[in-house]
């Protein structure tokens, strides 16, 4: 799912206490000039780069400025075109967060994933997500991964035009609605050609951690210390693979499986959002606030029943924008994403019974990080971008209903949900992405994570992706909620940051 760290109070520090740093965004210069750079011996090893063509942008000078009371921000400028470093340049946006301490170990680059979300706002509210053991010795850094936030960002739809596209029926059901939804699919890549030309060619994985290397020697760095959520663990894992030599201290929060196909990965995750909704109703149902009533099946099946009537009667959500299907469902997955959010859920439930959608309306624009004022950026677009660039196989639109059993065998209350979505790259027009294998041979430990009843990374793509990496090294939490650091367990807590601070590197399957 597109959501890597879907919490309300980290939303609304990033529409808030940023404001300062997203001014001054807005009013750098995004041209292709060549970087400032520092001579090799000034550098040494570290800004040696993988090819001769492209010591330009590994001994480049980056130019950090204050961007809020405490940030710093600067551009890193990089190939649009790896197979051509002498072509046109794109700029990529990167904030720091400078440790608290003269303690200073180094950089920590973090990225939350999405794949989509900006990196420079996970960083910006490193305060709230990562410890203060790390923040205390770690500048955290995060980057716009190209295509993204402010790094030369993708853009496919207007405002009006995604909006429609996300609240659509995600379950088409008539010759119509399937008709609807070829149409928006296909409007979609057209418009990202028409509107960001070359670029939606270039914006692969593969590209993102050759230029998290290039980030690496600009910050001084010989190694790469590494913090990466859900997808961000699918980036830390290819960087892992292409320089298995400048790995550092690496942790995978939330691992995805790198070597699952599309259908496979559809179902897991499928399997994984039934799982997080089936923990949150019987939760609920236990407490006299619930508006779900009886079982768990019949609590789930409220659930379904609301959603599926929403396709003939929208719910009136407070100005011009109903609750739809596809609204309902991202405002039901959203709070699946962190326990801490399930009472999200129960009062856009309760209003939505009561006649009222603005409750999981609310969920679903924080879900799409949109505003009053329209989205707040532009991960949205940028996930279906990078998605169909890494990998654009797809399921025909009109072969879909054939794996309706499969589906809502893995998922009865959102299997066809993500049947229909195997056929989201069949209008894609760009050249796929390089394919690699992903084993990271010759690297140094890497930790990963995965929990129990997580919606977005189940637990067994955690598994997968520990014993894909040739060093990879698992910690299992016992929880619910998307990704395992700091999410209220100490023991993943202190095994992650003694990994990261001292290079102590836990028990593979430790359960916490």
């Amino acid at each position: 799912m597109k959501r890597v760290v879907a919490l309300v109070a980290l939303l609304a520090l990033l529409l808030g206490s940023i404001g300062g740093a997203a001014i001054f965004f807005s009013q750098m210069n995004f041209s292709d000039s060549a970087p400032e750079r520092l001579d090799e011996e000034e550098r040494g090893d570290v800004a040696t780069p993988p090819e001769p063509d492209l010591a330009k942008y590994y001994s480049q000078v980056v130019a950090w400025q204050s961007c809020g009371s405490t940030f710093q921000c600067g551009w890193v400028t990089v190939p649009l075109d790896y197979a051509k470093p002498q072509g046109r340049t794109i700029k990529l946006l990167a904030l720091k967060l400078p440790a608290r301490t003269d303690d200073r170990i180094g950089s920590l680059v973090v990225n939350p994933g999405g794949p989509g979300a900006p990196g420079t706002q996970y960083a910006a509210a490193g305060t709230s997500v990562f410890g203060d053991r790390l923040l205390d010795h770690f500048d955290v850094v995060g980057f716009d991964p190209r295509g993204t936030g402010s790094s030369r960002p993708v853009d496919c739809l207007s405002d009006e035009e995604l909006d429609d596209y996300l609240g659509g029926n995600p379950t088409p059901r008539t010759p119509a609605e399937v008709a609807e939804t070829d149409r928006q699919n296909r409007a979609f890549f057209e418009g990202c050609r028409e509107k960001s030309g070359q670029l939606v060619d270039h914006v692969s994985t593969i590209e993102a951690a050759r230029d998290m290397d290039v980030l690496r020697a600009v910050l001084g760095e010989g190694r790469l210390d590494y913090f990466g959520a859900s997808y961000g663990t699918q980036l830390g894992a290819t960087y892992a693979e292409l320089f298995p030599e400048r790995v550092g201290h690496f942790v995978l929060d939330g691992g995805v499986d790198v070597s699952a196909d599309q259908v496979e990965r559809s179902l897991v995750q499928a399997r994984g959002f039934e799982t997080a909704l089936r923990a949150y109703v019987a939760d609920c149902v236990e407490k006299s606030s619930c508006p779900l009533e009886g079982s768990v099946e019949e609590g789930l099946a409220q659930v379904t029943e609301l959603v599926e009537g929403l396709a003939e009667k929208p719910l009136p959500a407070g100005g011009d924008r109903p609750l739809t299907p596809g609204r309902a469902f991202y405002g039901i997955v959203m709070p699946l994403y962190n326990r801490d959010y399930w009472s999200l859920l129960t009062s856009g439930l309760q209003k939505a019974f009561d006649g009222d959608g603005s409750g999981l309306l609310l969920t679903a624009d924080l879900y799409a990080s949109r505003g009053p004022d329209g989205f707040q950026d532009n991960s949205t677009e940028a996930i279906v971008a990078i998605n169909c660039l890494d990998d654009p196989s797809f399921v025909p639109l009109d072969e879909v209903p054939e794996r309706f059993d499969e589906f809502e065998e893995a998922s009865p209350t959102f299997g066809r949900v993500f049947a229909w979505g195997l056929a989201g790259c069949e209008h894609f027009t760009g050249e796929p992405a390089e394919q690699i294998e992903i084993d990271g041979d010759g690297a140094a430990p890497i930790v990963v994570t995965g929990t129990t009843r997580d919606p977005a990374t189940p637990l067994s793509w955690a598994e997968a992706l520990a014993d894909q990496l040739e060093s990879g090294v698992l910690i299992r939490r016992d929880g619910d909620g998307h990704t395992a650091y700091n999410a209220g367990n100490r023991c993943v807590d202190d095994a992650v940051e003694a990994y990261l601070l001292d290079g102590t590197v836990p028990d593979d399957g430790l359960s916490c």
